[in-house]
């Protein structure tokens, strides 16, 4: 069993910033790759960012220059360093990271979510 522990959101002005991040607990071996998703009142949940074993990240192109995605797989960590903040970042933002467990199995568990709202 994995817990996801998010943390960070809040509310902010408009060219704000906010570090979110997200902590497995867990028999956990190591964190293969994490990925940051976000969902704003009334539209689909979409994916902002993702970070992988070697340290390629990919990034939405609203988000690229200003969202940085890192890991700290000695922590089970990940995190989203949101920089100029915009009105249109404001959702309900998700971790999901790619794990494999003591086991060998591999587990993709989502985190209960954290608000973030940016005000203009």
């Amino acid at each position: 069993q994995v817990q996801l522990v998010e943390s960070g959101g809040g509310v902010v002005q408009a060219g704000g910033s906010l570090r979110l991040s997200c902590v497995a607990i867990g028999n956990i071996r190591t964190v293969r790759a994490m990925a940051w998703y976000r969902q704003a009142p009334g539209k689909e949940r979409e994916r902002v960012a993702r970070i992988i074993s070697n340290g390629a990240a990919t990034y939405a192109d609203s988000v690229k220059g200003r969202f940085t995605i890192s890991k700290d797989n000695e922590k089970n960590a990940g995190y989203l360093q949101m920089e100029s903040l915009k009105p249109e970042d404001t959702g309900v933002y998700y971790c999901n990271p790619d794990l494999i467990m003591a086991g060998l199995e591999r587990e993709n568990p989502w985190g209960r979510g954290t608000q973030v709202t940016v005000s203009s």
